[in-house]
């Protein structure tokens, strides 16, 4: 019998990165995939062609890219919670007219909006992110603390973590940075705190089957892949990685569960 699997991110393109292949092999094997986002990535760092003008705004071309993304991967449903991006600057930029950054929005609140698309779906299985929310973004952090809330509101009787073994991804980029050159902005010493340990992991799911699906959904965020001057982004990057390296490296995905037992092994199936 197919479950229901809800997939709540803070941007459009973070689905891609961190929870793609689970939502892919979830829609292959009969299952109701719904993706969220909080807000529509209006903030986030792109070029200038596809910042547009007055009648295109950042955020209306990454929801669009967010449907793309939702229809390689087999998803039913997208749906937005509505807040504005918080950014990644130093400081939150003020509110936009009738819109609250997401980092500045009542928790209780913003968790009802999430546990009414989770009682209407009547979902098994919540994925957000770890609480370190993966490398640090405040809208990620938020989504980690509203999702365990909207689970508990609406009765969801599993919420798992999306994360990446800390001590396997350091070394990963150390390895990656004798070969390749990576965008100004990346800084690889910031992995050394972030995300989580590997001792912590409950899910190790394989999803190296649906890579295609899992690069078809990076593709779709073009938006996200350049900054001005022809610079590669850091999603750009995962792109050029050969396709069999590219299945190798991207072939698991992982999560925490806080409710697991101790001693329950690691289980291979989200809704195991």
């Amino acid at each position: 019998m197919g479950r229901t699997l809800v997939a709540f991110h803070a941007h459009p393109d973070d689905e891609a990165l961190l929870t793609s292949g689970t939502m892919a092999r979830a829609a292959a094997e009969g299952h109701r995939v719904v993706l969220v986002v909080a807000t529509d990535g209006g903030l986030g760092l792109a070029a200038s062609e596809y910042v547009g003008t007055s009648d295109t705004t950042l955020g209306s071309v990454r929801m669009a890219e967010l449907q793309t993304s939702a229809r390689a991967l087999g998803t039913a449903r997208v749906e937005t919670l509505g807040y504005a991006d918080s950014g990644l600057g130093p400081e939150t930029d003020p509110d936009p007219p009738g819109q609250v950054r997401f980092v500045r929005a009542d928790s209780e609140e913003a968790a009802e909006r999430l546990a009414a698309i989770l009682r209407e779906e009547q979902a098994d299985v919540l994925l957000t992110y770890d609480a370190n929310g993966g490398y640090g973004h405040r809208d990620h952090v938020k989504v980690h603390h509203v999702g365990a809330r909207a689970a508990e509101l609406a009765g969801t009787p599993t919420v798992l973590q999306a994360t990446v073994p800390r001590d396997l991804l350091v070394r990963a980029i150390r390895f990656a940075t004798r070969i390749y050159r990576f965008p100004p902005e990346f800084d690889p010493t910031s992995f050394e705190r972030a995300y989580s340990a590997s001792g912590a992991v409950t899910h190790r799911v394989r999803v190296r089957r649906y890579a295609s699906q899992k690069r078809a959904s990076m593709r779709a965020h073009a938006s996200q892949a350049s900054a001005d001057g022809g610079a590669d982004r850091t999603l750009a990057a995962f792109l050029r990685i050969p396709r069999p390296v590219f299945d190798l490296v991207f072939g698991q995905e992982w999560y925490v569960d806080a409710s697991r037992p101790a001693g329950a092994g690691v289980a291979h199936d989200v809704f195991g």
